[in-house]
């Protein structure tokens, strides 16, 4: 079960650095354009959102099975003074919860803005600022 969960979050993992990039960049160049915020504007800010979400769940259920969690719970003091396993068993997981609240919170509040500058201002802010916590704890030397 582990293995293939494991696969699964790591593939996915691709797919979603594509889409979250590519609604991100969006969204900074429909702010800074001041161009009217359409169809095609909200359809890649909702599919950054649930591929972000499929994500969380793949990697909340790999974390459960993980040995790193039970690691976390059972030796703490190696966990934390071991940055490739803290990395995975804590920072990791923590960091990216952190990210998909701040895309559902940036989506949530985009809906309520009523200009399309607002809409692109909020979706740049925290899609960027996702995006961003995304790329800062990916395991990149076990991923790649």
């Amino acid at each position: 079960m582990y293995s293939i969960l494991k696969s699964a979050h790591s593939g996915w993992a691709y797919l979603l650095i594509l889409v979250l990039a590519i609604a991100t960049i969006n969204a900074i160049i429909g702010f800074a354009g001041k161009k009217e915020f359409g169809n095609k504007d909200f359809s890649l800010a909702l599919v950054g959102l649930i591929v972000t979400h499929i994500q969380l769940l793949l990697g909340l259920a790999l974390w459960a099975f993980s040995p790193y969690s039970s690691m976390l719970f059972s030796d703490t003091s190696t966990v934390m003074s071991t940055p490739e396993i803290r990395l995975l068993a804590l920072e990791h997981p923590l960091m990216m919860i952190i990210a998909v609240a701040l895309l559902t919170v940036g989506y949530s509040k985009h809906k309520k803005k009523i200009v399309s500058n607002g809409k692109f201002k909020v979706l740049a802010i925290f899609y960027t600022l996702a995006f961003l916590v995304v790329l800062s704890r990916l395991p990149w030397k076990q991923w790649m």
